[in-house]
């Protein structure tokens, strides 16, 4: 039986507009990240959903809070749906780490999961966790639909390890994914596909 998953990445945070990364660090939402998060409530709702998850970070927990009132639902959490641990870039710019440390940057760049940030959490564990956190999910909620709040990064190493692409490509095959819009998956027994990608909650949305 087909489980339908609606990816969601967070609602804009205060990081976003200088690209910080965030990973695990706990980041307030943006006015309009709050927006954001109550147009992804309003598509819910006129969407069938029928459960909500949400990584245990606090800036997925609110962009899902508009859904769940909407559709009456109480969201489950996984901890497996977290951000990557960034090392000794979290709450810094690519840029900065690259005055910094030019040559690492640059492998970086080439390659992110061979040459991650130093201290940073394995980026192959990163995609395992979230894929079988994922599958986890897909299993509890045969032939429903479900909608995931998570992250930028995980969700993207996450779709490269679910559609067999290869993970230091993640960066190039998904460049982002948009705050709040949502990638939908369709899930069964040894089979994942890829039904749409960044599909804006509202027709304006950029």
């Amino acid at each position: 039986m087909t489980t339908t998953l609606l990816l969601a990445r967070h609602g804009q945070t205060v990081w976003h507009a200088e690209n910080r990364y965030a990973g695990v660090s706990d980041v307030a939402l943006t006015e309009t990240g709050r927006a954001q998060a109550e147009a992804l409530g309003r598509w819910a709702a006129a969407h069938p959903v029928d459960a909500i998850w949400t990584s245990t970070v606090s800036r997925a927990i609110v962009t899902a809070e508009p859904a769940c009132r909407a559709l009456g639902l109480t969201p489950r959490r996984e901890a497996d749906l977290r951000e990557c641990d960034f090392g000794v870039v979290e709450g810094r710019t690519l840029a900065e780490f690259a005055a910094e440390d030019p040559k690492a940057a640059e492998a970086f760049r080439a390659d992110p999961v061979t040459h991650p940030f130093p201290g940073a959490e394995d980026p192959t564990a990163a995609a395992h966790r979230g894929a079988a956190a994922l599958h986890r999910i897909a299993a509890a909620h045969e032939g429903e639909r479900v909608l995931v709040v998570a992250h930028n990064t995980l969700l993207r190493l996450v779709l490269c390890d679910l559609l067999s692409i290869p993970l230091g490509h993640y960066r190039r095959v998904f460049p982002r994914l948009r705050n709040a819009a949502v990638t939908e998956l369709r899930m069964s027994a040894g089979s994942v596909g890829l039904i749409t990608l960044n599909l804006p909650c509202e027709p304006d949305a950029a």
